[in-house]
């Protein structure tokens, strides 16, 4: 009972951009066709992507947005042929009541660096190992040493720093060993649970998938500028249908190095393959079959492949000077 009657400083986060998007939605700021992208209204609300994904979840399955071949959810009901209108949804001024604001805020301190701190780390691991020491972040960020912990933490949760014997925070190094260690868990994660999450698999959202893979697969270009966007598509669509909890959570966690590596190496100029593209197009395609099976044993030879590909790319890097400046909090350890 006292749940129901909480303030809205209680609710969680994705319960309060859920209410904020669905209040600006029915007011017509958002009106219908306007392309919603995670990263633009997680930036307005100061907030991370995770709890934006989950409340645009909710609202698709209410019928106020729904997915197309783009990227990211139309604001309309599905089968509606409303054409896309992209536009900057900061220009449009969102209307973002006080106590949401605050409640926001006030839950969201480690969220408002967590992504600057993710980036800078990505950016370095894998030139060596760096220390982290916890004031020097604090200060570099004006935070407290408690939303430090609190960032920390989930980096370690994610495997992307760790604490030495001597109890300080470490980062990196990024080895060709530990990109194998992480391959050899999606390995052993990532067919299993496309098997386990066939029949869960949206069906309309698998389709659109397809259409955009084949779309990528088709351009000159490749498809490459949007690589990542897809293939975190794909994982969403045809990995986490799988209904363990636990599983999706270990799916999720353990990507988090690899998606770093990846787009890292592109950072660094270096290509990416087309061949990612066909790989994911004929996991979808075989289920969208019904083939369950051959879509499991694909998606076991696509990160056998991805693998050979990285680690190929890593010997490249090994040659190329580290970066000359990183943030100030991140120090260097030489052996």
């Amino acid at each position: 009972m006292k749940e129901e009657q909480a303030a809205p400083g209680s609710q969680k986060r994705y319960e309060i951009v859920e209410e904020v998007l669905r209040s600006n939605i029915s007011a017509g700021t958002l009106p219908p066709g306007i392309v919603l992208l995670e990263g633009p209204i997680a930036d307005i609300l100061q907030t991370s992507r995770a709890p934006v994904q989950r409340a645009l979840q909710t609202l698709e399955a209410d019928g106020l947005v729904h997915r197309f071949a783009g990227r990211g959810f139309l604001v309309g009901p599905p089968g509606g042929d409303i054409e896309p209108i992209r536009t900057d949804i900061k220009a449009l001024g969102l209307v973002v009541p006080r106590h949401a604001d605050e409640a926001l805020q006030s839950r969201s301190s480690w969220e408002r660096i967590y992504n600057t701190v993710e980036a800078d780390v990505a950016g370095c691991v894998v030139f060596g190992r760096y220390r982290i020491v916890e004031m020097e972040l604090a200060n570099h960020f004006n935070v407290s040493r408690t939303v430090v912990r609190d960032v920390l933490t989930r980096l370690r949760e994610r495997g992307l720093v760790r604490k030495n014997q001597s109890s300080h925070w470490i980062a990196g190094p990024l080895t060709a060993q530990t990109v194998k260690d992480h391959f050899v868990l999606r390995t052993m994660l990532e067919p299993p649970a496309i098997r386990l999450g066939a029949p869960a698999v949206n069906r309309a959202r698998l389709e659109a998938l397809l259409k955009r893979l084949r779309a990528a697969e088709d351009s000159a270009a490749g498809g490459l500028g949007d690589s990542e966007a897809i293939q975190t598509e794909f994982i969403e669509c045809c990995v986490l249908a799988a209904p363990n909890e636990r599983l999706r959570d270990l799916v999720r966690n353990n990507l988090l190095p690899v998606t770093a590596t990846d787009r890292l190496l592109r950072r660094l100029g270096l290509p990416g393959d087309p061949a990612i593209i066909t790989e994911l197009r004929l996991v979808a395609e075989l289920l969208l079959r019904g083939a369950t099976e051959s879509a499991v044993s694909m998606m076991a030879t696509h990160l056998e492949a991805s693998l050979n590909r990285t680690i190929a790319q890593m010997k490249i890097v090994a040659i190329i000077p580290g970066p000359s400046v990183t943030a100030a909090y991140l120090t260097p350890v030489l052996d």
